[in-house]
């Protein structure tokens, strides 16, 4: 039976307490997807997917123990799909060092902050991915790097033989900006992997 929500623009929220949250919900726009900018638990209500953005990891810790927001977010990602950019791969990742803190503990990657250096470290680059279309363009700002994937971690692009961009299933994880390029594929993989989570889950 035809499912009547197929044809509607999946709802996608952006954790709004940090980061260039705007950013990427233009971006989601870009891609088909109507965003949904998150700054308390009851606004997850609804969405069919998250993007954890970047901004300092700790300091986004420390804002989600409030009001119960951590265990809201944590019921939420347990089955909809999500994408952590710089602090949001952070946050999403099993194992984080240098210097080790909490997480979410959702992808079986480990993690380590502030690899890349500074600020004054930031770059832009361009390399290859598993994406079709050709090179892409990833700003790092103070990236961290992901220094190892567990077996069931897909790793889609690497940067001086490390990985920068990794999906396990559901999960999509990023060490660069994609919000802060005009190229709009990594956005768009994640509004299909959206759409297909949500397809199998009505079906």
């Amino acid at each position: 039976m035809p499912n009547p929500d197929a044809a509607k623009p999946p709802r996608i929220g952006v954790l709004a307490l940090q980061g260039d949250f705007a950013a990427h919900a233009q971006a989601l726009k870009e891609s088909g997807a109507e965003p949904v900018e998150v700054r308390k638990p009851s606004q997850l209500e609804g969405l069919d997917g998250l993007i954890l953005p970047g901004g300092e990891s700790t300091t986004l810790l420390k804002f989600l123990e409030r009001d119960g927001f951590l265990e809201s977010l944590q019921r939420f990602l347990a089955e909809k799909p999500a994408f952590g950019t710089c602090a949001g791969c952070i946050l999403l990742a099993r194992h984080v060092s240098h210097p080790p803190q909490e997480s979410l503990a959702l992808m079986d990657i480990t993690v380590e902050r502030n690899a890349y250096g500074r600020q004054i470290d930031s770059a832009i680059q361009t390399g290859e991915t598993k994406l079709p279309g050709g090179p892409l363009e990833m700003v790092y700002i103070r990236a961290p790097r992901i220094a190892a994937v567990g077996d069931g971690v897909e790793v889609m692009a690497e940067r001086d033989g490390f990985p920068v961009l990794v999906r396990q299933g559901r999960l999509l994880a990023a060490t660069f900006h994609p919000e802060l390029s005009s190229d709009r594929r990594v956005h768009q993989l994640f509004v299909n992997m959206v759409r297909d989570q949500s397809g199998s889950r009505v079906a």
